[in-house]
Parts: structure tokens; sequence; C-alpha cells
């Protein structure tokens, strides 16, 4: 029997990787986030897909579609964008001028 990734193991995994880039981020910059550590999961999995495709038969994730999310200036306005057509900050807005609207502003 072979080793088959599931979700579980896959969000600890990048858990880890987040973690450390959280503690790259307080240690030199305190300013920049840091996705080093997630950039690395991303990359490595895609090439352990490649190499190894039946460990993922229990999952489906694009994990190409997350590295370049990743290495974006900022990956919470790629996945924004890709969804909503927006950034983040323009979804915001646009959602506090909802609320203003149902609140009679």
């Amino acid at each position: 029997m072979s080793f088959q990734y599931d979700k579980e193991l896959l969000f600890k995994e990048f858990k880890i990787a987040k973690d450390k880039d959280q503690l790259l981020k307080n240690g030199k910059n305190r300013k920049k986030e840091s996705y080093t550590n997630r950039i690395q999961f991303f990359e490595d999995h895609i090439k352990t897909k490649e190499l190894q495709p039946k460990a993922y038969a229990n999952v489906q994730v694009n994990f190409e579609n997350l590295l370049e999310a990743y290495k974006s200036p900022n990956p919470r306005d790629h996945f924004y964008m890709a969804v909503f057509g927006k950034t983040y900050a323009e979804k915001m807005r646009e959602q506090e001028d909802d609320g203003d609207i149902a609140d009679g502003r």
C-alpha cells in the first residue's frame, strides 16, 4: 500500500509553512509579510504530484494556481481579483457602501 495525502495532512503541512513564515516576519522584517515557506510548500507538492500522482488521488488541489497567488505581490488581493474582480480593499469598501445603504445612510 502506498502513501496518500488527505485534506487534513495538507492543512497541517501548510500551517507549518505559514508558522515558519510568521517567524520570518517577526524576526527580520516586521512590516513585510513573508511567503517563502508557503511558496516552497507549493513548489514541493507540484514536484511530488508530478512524480507520484497517486499520492494525491484523495485531494483536488491546484498547487500551480496557489503558487501563482503566493508569488504575487499581495496574495489576498490575487484571490479577491480571481473571485470578485476587485482587490480586498475595493471589496471591503463596496461592502461598507452596501451597509451604509442598508442602514439608510
